[in-house]
């Protein structure tokens, strides 16, 4: 049985004391001080973790201001903080021991657009491309582009002056901010441009503004003597560019850029926007080297280029596993004969389409001649000239991150010298010796990054379990600094210092260092502010943070290697945090859009899954055989030993019901499991998950219901209009959600299928085996599950029917039960006997050699997955195909169709397009083969999601997910064109809206 787990590292008492009169004295915000809470912020992009005492959630600059207020009093000095947005930073800048403020929860409002001057006003909490998504009817963006932009905010690039593609013309964020709202560490608030007149006296503003511009006048030589000439300007309290050379002006608005926090919380920024361009053109050339890539860049930066952003083959060779490669395979398409071992993605944009045009055709003349000559390395390109295309290859280019920690096997590229910046001229010969440091060190690597500024994103696999490993990083880390140094160049040239703070010192000189830590000391004096980072105050004696700090390593190496290669799933994620992903569009993570809680996301159930399989270690417990032990049959004793911990559960502290809570948001829509870089695969370990909590805990009602519903529906299908007539009955559908915990039970179909297709004849295995081959090709074996066959039996009678039209023979499976509503709920033993028993069967059927189809895209890929999973190689060979599937490649036995002048619109399920990610277009190729047009409407999850918009504690959160993306786009479309593959969908669209949407299939039957 699964032991309690009892401790928990306490919140120190004066944080606690700080909390209660924080809340006291007016804050309207959030407050979390459970360990769940802190441990999903312990970690972020890096390899490090920190457990923080409390997370504060303000909703206004001024809960912000008194943040600082409170925390100034004498009793609270030892009260430190540290702001929070996306939580992408690859070095620890967001991380700390005392209490994170999450600013990206509330405060993420666009506040202002001026369409005339071309500046807009936002609160930091928002999104690069959430605010993007607001400039663009005006014809502007926010330019510097990162490869996190879907989940950083707008306070995290600021914070570390973030950059990216197009840095070369666009610049940094620093170039784009005209004026920061300040808030101090006393609670004073200042506005870095002055427009609101200058602080009042006695307080932080007044004192760090008078400080920061003398030390920048009087240093003024020095620090011009330092910092080097680069794109990427030091990072951390910019005192070169605080003053104006061209008019003698000090801004304190650059020393706030790239501070990482640790001088004041930044609430609200006043941006400058760039004019979209009229015109854009990307350049793909392919390369025999990867350095003949990197030695080819400066000539394409002398073309005029907007941008050149480099991968090598092993990023490519990754991307071509991922599901992101199926929308750029046509746009970067191999070279015949020819090993391509790096690309350069060369764009040019403007607002004169002649100009860019121009710049083009030069360039492509240019690489024309190098092709005849084989020169340079170049073995061929391709231009792509449409905006969508462009920006399918910049995503790929964007998820380059996160593919790079998908490396198979223990080692996995750390992020800790990745973002190293020498003057380009340099960079090859940089990166050639770079790469010798490695090649010596016998490390695989990945690169990738933006050559044009002489940026390179390197990232050595590594073993962070491995002590040894762990301090082979070290060393690198030390060496890696001396070779920058050498190539006049910075360790930190685009994602900032954080725990690489400790080679600050040594960069700057005594003298220079000094005088950061004096401006320091005049905005910070107690050192509260995201301590450790940059600098500390001139009279502190606390220490900068090191690269040799805390890593998760630390903590996943107590867990057993067996144990961490089982759940693999959950150990592996390395924190880049693309399930925070703002586009409601995106089908990861439904939970975690509409929470804005760290918890319910895919990074956060995994991060607390390792916790759980530590502390587990930690009491000696075998985990695998604890696993073992809970598939097996429970004793009276057992479920009563259940019952009373159940009981328990009210006053006593368990850390599993804390993992649990996170667990039981899980819409179990897969999505993660496709769409997240390194494959974090939450429904798998969540049903590991609940299995070994429930061998402890009694489960609720519902529970049994949803496990054995594929039981009970043949029972009740024998008597449809009365199991109907009981369940529209009000005070069932009341004692049903009082007790059961289950409301707005689905009504089976009258007639049922069976009625139906009464005109088919019965599965015959004998006969079907005697035909002969050209029968069989034209027989169709139809595979039926539980919920369209009895709920939605129009469904699989309309598919009868098409399949008849199509001039084949259907046959109607008899009903096996799927399970993978066994599979969700964590009844594995049950799974595993319903999967092998249907499995046997399917498996036997496959030897017919005619083709098995299922409706549901969710309960036929269960046949791919789940079963995949729970059986291994048990599971047997046999393939169900989904409805798209069969039919796309026999399109030329079917004759095409009279055509619909009005196009339809296709809504996929979640899982469908995530698994099955050219889905939608195969859709397409198929109702244009019939001569009507289908477009693909971009939506996430519907919120429905098999039976969990069907409980009771889910259905705010289910209808919440539905008014993400579903509902605006369906208030926008005529009800009757639009087409729904998922049962779940088109159970919840009906009961939402009222509406009965068809299957795509449906609608084939009307064209065909």
């Amino acid at each position: 049985m699964l032991p309690r787990l009892h401790s928990q590292p306490d919140v120190d008492h004066v944080v606690l004391s700080f909390l209660e009169e924080l809340k006291a004295a007016g804050f309207t915000g959030d407050i979390e001080t459970q360990y769940a809470s802190r441990l999903a912020v312990a970690t972020d992009n890096s390899v490090y973790q920190l457990l923080p005492q409390a997370i504060v959630h303000p909703k206004s600059t001024e809960d912000v201001a008194l943040i600082g207020q409170i925390s100034i009093k004498p009793v609270y000095e030892r009260v430190k903080f540290s702001p929070r947005g996306g939580g992408t930073g690859t070095n620890g800048q967001s991380l700390t021991q005392g209490v994170v403020v999450d600013l990206s929860r509330h405060m993420n409002k666009v506040l202002e657009i001026n369409e005339h001057e071309g500046w807009v006003r936002v609160q930091t909490g928002v999104v690069k491309d959430q605010l993007n998504d607001a400039v663009r009817p005006f014809g502007y963006f926010f330019s510097p582009d990162l490869s996190t932009s879907n989940r950083a905010t707008l306070g995290g690039m600021i914070n570390t002056d973030a950059s990216g593609q197009g840095s070369l013309k666009y610049g940094k964020t620093s170039d784009h901010v005209l004026s920061l709202q300040a808030v101090f560490a006393d609670g004073s608030i200042l506005e870095s441009d002055l427009s609101n007149g200058l602080p009042n006296q006695h307080t932080y503003a007044a004192h760090a503004l008078q400080v920061t511009e003398q030390v920048c006048r009087d240093k003024r030589a020095d620090i011009v003597a330092k910092f080097p000439p680069l794109n990427r300007f030091l990072t951390g309290y910019d005192l070169k560019n605080a003053i104006d050379e061209s008019s003698d002006q000090f801004d304190l608005t650059r020393v706030l850029c790239g501070a990482e926090g640790s001088l004041a919380f930044i609430t609200e920024a006043k941006l400058n926007l760039t004019k979209i361009p009229k015109a854009r053109i990307l350049v793909n050339v392919k390369y025999n080297s990867f350095d003949s890539a990197l030695r080819n860049a400066p000539f394409m930066v002398d073309a005029q280029a907007l941008s050149v952003e480099t991968v090598d083959s092993k990023v490519l060779n990754l991307a071509k596993e991922d599901i992101v490669w199926h929308t750029v395979s046509d746009l970067i398409t191999d070279v015949p004969d020819k090993e391509m071992l790096g690309i350069n993605m060369v764009e040019f944009a403007g607002q004169d389409i002649a100009e860019v045009e121009g710049q083009l055709s030069a360039l492509t003349a240019r690489l024309d001649e190098m092709l005849v000559n084989e020169e340079a390395g170049i073995i061929g390109y391709q231009v792509v000239n449409d905006v969508a295309s462009i920006g399918k290859i910049y995503n790929m280019r964007k998820k380059a991150v996160g593919l790079l920690g998908a490396a198979k096997g223990r080692a996995k590229p750390v992020a800790f010298a990745e973002d190293t910046c020498v003057p380009p001229e340099n960079l090859a010969d940089f990166i050639d010796e770079f790469r010798q440091l490695l090649d010596e060190k016998q490390l695989n690597y990945g690169m990738f990054g933006h050559v044009d500024a002489g940026v390179l994103h390197v990232r050595p696999a590594l073993d962070m379990c491995d002590p040894l490993q762990e301090k082979l990083m070290h060393e690198i880390s030390d060496q890696v600094v001396k070779l920058v140094a050498k190539y006049g160049g910075l360790m930190w040239g685009e994602h900032g210092k954080g725990f690489r703070s400790e080679y600050g010192p040594e960069f700057f000189g005594e003298a220079l260092f000094t005088e950061l830590r004096r401006v320091k000391s005049a905005f910070d004096p107690h050192n509260k502010m995201n301590p450790g980072k940059i600098c500390t105050p001139l009279e502190s004696h606390e220490q900068l943070v090191k690269v040799s700090d805390t890593k998760r390593g630390f903590y996943d190496r107590q867990i057993d290697v067996k144990v961490r290669d089982s759940f693999k799933q959950a150990m592996e994620c390395n924190g880049n945090g693309l399930c925070f992903n703002y586009d409601t569009a995106s089908p990861m993570c439904p939970s975690m859009k509409v929470t804005a809680d760290r918890r319910h996301s895919p990074k956060g159930r995994a991060g607390l899954v390792r916790e759980w399989l530590r502390q587990l270690t930690e009491q000696g417990i075998d985990i695998l055989d604890l696993e073992k032990q809970s598939l097996e049959s429970a004793s009276v004793k057992t479920l009563l030993d259940r019952v009373r911990n159940s009981f328990n559960k009210r006053h006593q502290y368990d850390f599993s019901h804390e993992v649990y809570e996170a667990m039981n948001g899980c819409l179990a829509c897969k999505a993660c499991a496709s769409q997240c870089p390194i494959k974090v695969d939450v429904p798998s370990f969540r049903s590991r998950f609940l299995n070994i909590y429930y061998s402890r805990y009694q489960r609720p009602a519902k529970d049994y219901l949803v496990a054995n519903i594929e039981t009970m529906l043949p029972l009740m299908a024998k008597a449809p209009k009365l199991v109907n007539g009981v369940l529209k009955q009000k005070w069932v559908q009341s004692l049903t959600a009082s007790t059961v915990g289950y409301v707005d039970a689905p009504l089976l179909s009258i007639p049922t299928l069976a009625k139906r297709v009464t005109q088919l004849k019965a599965f015959d295995m004998q006969a079907l085996a005697a035909m002969s081959s050209e029968d069989k090709a034209n027989h169709v074996l139809i595979v039926q599950d539980p919920f369209t066959s009895y709920y939605d039996a129009d469904v699989v009678d309309d598919f009868v029917q098409l399949v008849i039209k199509l001039g084949k023979t259907p046959v109607l499976l008899p009903f096996k039960p799927n399970g993978k509503a066994q599979h969700i709920k964590g009844f594995l033993a049950q799974f595993a006997r319903n999967a092998k028993s249907t499995a046997m069967f399917l498996e036997q059927v496959a030897d017919l050699s005619i083709p098995m189809v299922g409706v549901d895209p969710a309960l036929v890929l269960c046949y791919r997955d789940e079963y995949n999973e729970i059986l291994g190689d048990k599971r047997g060979e046999f393939d169900v195909l989904t409805v798209h599937e069969w039919m796309l490649p026999r399109l030329n036995e079917f004759h095409t169709g009279s055509g619909d002048a009005q196009p339809w619109h296709l809504l996929a399920h979640c899982t469908e397009k995530t698994k099955l990610p050219n889905a939608e277009k195969e859709w397409g190729a198929i109702f244009n083969h019939f001569g009507a047009k289908l477009n693909t409407v971009p939506v996430g999850c519907c919120g429905m999601a098999g039976t969990f918009g069907h409980e009771v504690d889910k259905l705010e959160m289910s209808k919440d997910i539905f008014a993400l993306s579903w509902k605006p786009r369906l208030e926008e479309l005529p009800a009757d064109r639009c087409l729904v593959t998922g049962y779940s969908c088109r159970s919840q669209v009906k009961r939402f809206e009222h509406v009965k949407t068809k299957h795509p299939l449906q609608a084939l039957l009307e064209i065909v």
